[in-house]
């Protein structure tokens, strides 16, 4: 089966145009891609509506059923699918595998979800009335996602929407297409019925999705990418009231004080700065350490991130990958560049190294001034930049200084202390000794420009419903 073409109505759909997906580590093509057009989001959109009649109307255990074999057959197939991820994303084969997984734990997470749509039935204080409150399907989701999860922000989304009884369209991001094509098959066998769920590639990305976002079957739209193509879907989602549910861009903070486990702090560090390469949206951007401690953190942090092995992610042996394109290798060297030229000192790394592949190796970089360009943008990329503090009020304030608000780490022997700085970061989510929030069971989202909603937990699946509220007397 050619699962390069584009997906609709359960069967797969060719069109004229097509664009190269490049394996970022050989820089080779690795197959070409359908480019969807206005006239397939339109037959996308058709297909969704009539399947979501159906499955709407279906028990939310059927639903559950459904979710519940998608997550065995993923489960079974976790190999092929990171090697996809690898090759088209580049990330190292242990990076791929903890993907692979976290997607399809979605799944499962989601069916448990599905039977749990919990209404209310209560009686009105003052008018005496009965209040029934229950949670509907909210329409057709738009589902946009990123090049840095190429299976998990599908899944993420696509599971509570299918739980909640939502038809969905997807566009993949053009880099990194093929894995969510792959993951149909699957779907089909597990009993997604055709038309419910519809993925449409294309170079086209723009003038798509706002053409989908103004048909009025569309209810729901669910981006996960930077901040400034969500402010562009947001307004446009504006002019027919959409449910939003937006994972912004991030410049989460990490706070290590003078009372840490140094072994734990630097391990959680590692994992928050280096997991994707640091092609995240938590990925630690801004790593400030008490200044009685900065001197060995530094060192031992060094010394871990450059015993890291670059290399082609299908290397079993390999730690870090290449970045997913050249602008990215590109920004991630200017940020650099830029940190050096105003002060800061290359700890370790730094240089492209020779060769195909858009490789940058594991960096460390001492006394970051605030004005440098990485403090206040994502580096996304495998990059630590380390500040140095001695005040708490003044590293929460520091902290707190960004437009950007979705995740925190905070490395702490003092757990008491731990959990009142984290209330006082301005953040969705805090790691508390922890370099890893991310969790099917738990809601993941931020504040302020970085997003709005929450993907994951109970929250996920309500993202795709409506509360409808009925006043009656009996």
């Amino acid at each position: 089966m050619d699962c390069t073409d584009l997906y609709i109505n359960g069967t797969w759909r060719k069109t004229q145009e097509r664009f190269d997906v490049i394996n970022p580590a050989t820089e080779e093509v690795l197959a070409s891609v359908a480019s969807a057009e206005i006239s397939d989001a339109d037959a996308a959109l058709d297909a969704a509506e009539a399947a979501m009649a159906d499955w709407a109307a279906r028990t939310p255990r059927a639903r559950s059923e459904v979710l519940r074999k998608a997550w065995e057959l993923m489960t079974a197939q976790l190999e092929p699918f990171a090697r996809l991820i690898t090759l088209e994303n580049g990330k190292a084969r242990s990076d791929a595998m903890g993907e692979a997984t976290y997607a399809a734990e979605f799944f499962r997470w989601f069916a448990e979800e599905a039977v749990r749509a919990d209404g209310l039935i209560t009686h009105a204080p003052s008018s005496g009335a009965r209040i029934i409150v229950q949670h509907k399907p909210a329409g057709l989701a738009v589902l946009i996602t990123p090049w840095n999860y190429p299976a998990a922000m599908g899944t993420r989304k696509i599971a509570p929407a299918l739980a909640a009884g939502c038809g969905v369209i997807i566009k993949p991001a053009s880099e990194t297409p093929l894995t969510m094509l792959a993951l149909m098959p699957l779907l089909e066998e597990a009993g997604v019925p055709p038309g419910l769920v519809n993925v449409l590639p294309s170079r086209r990305a723009g003038r798509l999705v706002d053409h989908m976002l103004h048909d009025p079957r569309v209810r729901v739209v669910s981006f996960t990418g930077s901040t400034g193509v969500g402010r562009t879907l947001l307004k446009g989602a504006a002019d027919q009231v959409l449910k939003p549910a937006m994972e912004l861009g991030g410049n989460a903070p990490v706070i290590v004080f003078d009372d840490v486990d140094m072994e734990e702090a630097i391990k959680g560090t590692m994992l928050a700065k280096m997991r994707n390469l640091g092609e995240a949206c938590t990925a630690a951007n801004r790593i400030y350490v008490h200044e009685g401690i900065a001197p060995e953190f530094t060192r031992r942090l060094s010394a871990a991130m450059s015993a890291l092995k670059l290399g082609d992610g299908t290397d079993p042996s390999v730690d870090v990958g290449p970045l997913v394109n050249a602008s990215t290798r590109d920004k991630v060297a200017e940020f650099v560049a830029d940190a050096i030229a105003k002060g800061a000192k290359l700890e370790c790394g730094g240089i492209i190294p020779e060769g195909k592949g858009y490789f940058y190796p594991p960096t460390v970089l001492s006394n970051v001034p605030e004005t440098a360009d990485c403090v206040h943008d994502e580096i996304f990329g495998p990059v630590a930049a380390i500040q140095t503090f001695s005040d708490q009020h003044d590293v929460i304030r520091r902290a707190n200084d960004t437009e950007y608000g979705l995740v925190a780490y905070v490395f702490s022997g003092d757990f008491k202390r731990g959990l009142q700085v984290c209330e006082q970061l301005e953040y969705g989510m805090v790691g508390l000794n922890r370099g890893l929030v991310s969790d099917p069971a738990a809601p993941f989202g931020g504040t302020k420009q970085s997003g709005l909603g929450r993907e994951g937990g109970h929250e996920g699946m309500l993202e795709f419903m409506e509360t409808q509220y009925i006043s009656a007397s009996w």
